[in-house]
């Protein structure tokens, strides 16, 4: 499963992004899907996940309400609509894609940057 992300950038706090992941290879044993983030000095830490076959979505509770996470099965893409972006939630994101069975896989990550 290769993941390839798209969306990042810089915007002013207050404002919104949507990041992209489009997935491409054995798309068909994609279990979940999801959002981590990285910012400097930190641990990575999940931002928002989503099951590929219901759709069950799971969130950080510092994103409720702002971002969605959200999928298109068909054309193999997952997205994070960020609203009302606040200068914490700059950090390196990235997409994520869970197999079962400890299989996993990581795009190379996008930079997101909130200026206050």
């Amino acid at each position: 499963v290769q993941l390839v992300e798209s969306g990042g950038g810089l915007v002013q706090a207050g404002g919104s992004l949507r990041l992209s992941c489009a997935a491409s290879g054995s798309t068909f044993s994609i279990n979940a899907m999801g959002w981590y983030r990285q910012a400097p000095g930190k641990q990575r830490e999940l931002v928002a996940i989503i099951t590929t076959g219901a759709g069950v979505t799971n969130y950080a509770d510092s994103v409720k309400g702002r971002f969605t996470i959200s999928r298109d099965n068909a054309e193999n893409t997952m997205y994070l609509q960020m609203n009302s972006l606040k200068p914490e939630d700059t950090a390196v994101y990235y997409c994520y894609a869970f197999l079962g069975k400890g299989e996993d896989y990581w795009g190379q990550g996008t930079q997101v940057t909130v200026s206050s």
